[in-house]
């Protein structure tokens, strides 16, 4: 019977990381989370400057605080799955919908750039 020792199992976890990160299968979850908040801020910020609206009618619309919605736009603050739902309900669209356009916020985000020489 071989005993437990908690050194054992950290050695196991770090060699376990080392070996994800080698193949590129290790992810961040602070770093992801922080990309969805920005994700989400911009994908706000777009629906409403397509709408024409001002921060403070899109708080009306909401039931949020200006400023509140001010700090989600700006990536500052994670926003409650209440809150989202809010903001897409003041755009009529989903919540779906609204996540949908974080990831294709993140997906264009992650193309290379391509420049474009003026010939």
């Amino acid at each position: 019977m071989q005993l437990w020792t908690p050194h054992a199992d950290v050695q196991n976890s770090a060699q376990k990381v080392t070996t994800l990160r080698a193949v590129g299968q290790i992810v961040d979850p602070i770093a992801q989370t922080s990309a969805f908040v920005e994700n989400l801020g911009i994908a706000v910020r777009q629906l409403r400057e397509k709408q024409g609206w001002s921060q403070e009618q899109l708080a009306d619309r909401s039931g949020l605080n200006r400023s509140y919605v001010g700090e989600v736009e700006r990536g500052r603050v994670v926003a409650s799955v209440v809150t989202a739902h809010k903001l897409a309900q003041a755009f009529e669209v989903s919540l779906v919908e609204l996540f949908s356009r974080c990831e294709n916020i993140e997906q264009l985000r992650r193309k290379p750039q391509q420049h474009v020489v003026a010939a």
